[in-house]
């Protein structure tokens, strides 16, 4: 008898295992155009990679090994990353524990009573005392998901899990990205402060002269004091860039998670190995494999499954108790031929007036309606963040072209002012015009460049690469 119980019990529930009322999902349309945006922003140089970015492994795209042994350095140790994965590690172990919702609990129990009746409670009419011994094995208040609402929250549960490891697998692209481009802005800043500490020896050394010919009466005090003003300017560049490369070095820090020692450093951003070029799809449909807009599609199925089971809850749950096993008043006895016990208790509740019931139905579906909105808005910010990386990296080339013939000419300018000053034809004002012009487009130079390879680093992360 027990044994056919529980075979109809275990047939029922694979008879209903496939039967829910999550409603049909289908992936909402794309609210972004199926093409990249087109204009003088994007006619530059295109990529022409052979792999996609979601398909290329960070360290095949980024080529310096420095570069690599910081980054490795970063995943190993980054904080956020690492609660990014116990996160994930968390919502596994929901997970199964929904899952586990679907079979039953068997227990084993064991039990031993003993009570003394006196005569005039006793069926026989003398004092006695009386022992029970018994062991059993049961099932306590299984429910028989025929409605699939234990199905729907283990699979809301599921989508929930899948959701968290797409979340670290964005967590992961973005520490790449904001660790190479810190490493790399480090790296610019540093190259600055070097120009203008050799700025300020030159400035130092003009001074010098001009304070000599002063001396003898070959140069006016007005072209001491302008070259004065050069020196302390550069001073002023070499303390405020000396703060920001300490602020670097410490932003590097946080992401790594450790300091990063000095042979891990790039001394000029114009030798940092560039990065490779991945292939760029000319579809928007590549945003679809990010991992941001994943997790947010998983959280979207996660909403529907849940009004799956908030349908459920408005038709009857039937559960199961039942054990079997074997009583004896004698210990000896106690698992002798015809001491067996069994009991079987079916129990259905059907939900008459509940109107919480309907609320949580309410609820459930204005959650699916927020979350596709998120699902959305994830699309639309994937949409605008390649589209930007796209105008950077088109542009970018022709500002680098503009910016090296920018302090070509600067240089140029510079050397005939100077040696217009030296000969007498010209005054010092145009000598220290010229260094002004010269020592910003060196510094813009280092800018560019910085933001060369930095175009590079933000497509790669914004189509998917990394993870």
């Amino acid at each position: 008898m027990i044994k056919k119980t529980f075979f109809y019990g275990v047939a029922a529930v694979l008879l209903c295992s496939g039967c829910t009322m999550i409603p049909e999902y289908f992936r909402p349309e794309s609210p972004v155009p199926g093409q990249w945006p087109e204009g003088p922003a994007y006619n530059g140089e295109a990529p022409e990679g052979t792999s996609a970015a979601a398909d290329l492994p960070w360290r095949q795209f980024f080529t310096d090994p420095r570069l690599r042994a910081v980054i490795a350095a970063a995943l190993e140790n980054n904080r956020d990353l690492r609660l990014a994965a116990l996160n994930v590690e968390r919502a596994r172990a929901y997970y199964r524990i929904q899952r586990a919702d679907l079979l039953p609990k068997v227990d084993a129990t064991g039990s031993f009573y003993q009570e003394r009746l006196p005569a005039d409670l006793s069926s026989q009419g003398q004092s006695m005392t009386v022992e029970e011994y018994s062991v059993n094995l049961g099932v306590s208040a299984w429910e028989i998901d025929f409605f699939g609402r234990l199905r729907s929250l283990e699979r809301a549960a599921l989508e929930e899990y899948l959701a968290t490891e797409e979340a670290e697998r964005a967590a992961r692209i973005l520490l790449i990205a904001e660790t190479a481009n810190g490493w790399l802005t480090l790296a610019a800043d540093r190259e600055k402060l070097e120009l203008a500490r050799s700025t300020l020896d030159t400035q130092q050394a003009t001074y010098e002269l001009i304070r000599r010919r002063y001396d003898v009466g070959l140069a006016q005090e007005l072209d001491l004091r302008r070259a004065q003003t050069q020196v302390d300017a550069a001073r002023v560049d070499v303390a405020r860039f000396t703060q920001v490369v300490a602020q670097d070095q410490n932003a590097l820090a946080l992401l790594v998670g450790a300091p990063v020692e000095s042979p891990l450093w790039a001394d000029e951003i114009g030798r940092v190995e560039r990065p490779v070029d991945p292939a760029v799809d000319t579809s928007s449909e590549v945003l679809l494999r990010r991992p941001d807009v994943l997790a947010a599609e998983r959280r979207l199925k996660a909403a529907n499954a849940n009004i799956g089971a908030a349908r459920a809850a408005l038709f009857p749950r039937i559960s199961l108790t039942t054990a079997f096993g074997t009583a004896s008043a004698e210990l000896s006895d106690l698992f002798a031929a015809g001491q067996d016990t069994w009991n079987f208790a079916p129990h259905i509740g059907i939900p008459i007036f509940d109107p919480r019931t309907w609320a949580a139905l309410d609820v459930a579906k204005v959650e699916r309606e927020i979350l596709l909105t998120q699902y959305e808005k994830a699309i639309q910010t994937a949409f605008r963040e390649v589209a930007d990386a796209l105008a950077q990296q088109g542009t970018v080339g022709r500002q680098l072209e503009a910016q090296r013939s920018l302090v070509e000419a600067s240089s140029e300018a510079h050397r005939l002012s100077d040696l217009r000053y030296t000969k007498g034809v010209d005054s010092y004002l145009s000598v220290l015009e010229a260094q002004r012009s010269l020592y910003a487009a060196r510094q813009g130079l280092i800018t560019v460049r910085l933001a060369d390879l930095a175009a590079r680093v933000n497509l790669y992360a914004a189509l998917g690469g990394g993870g």
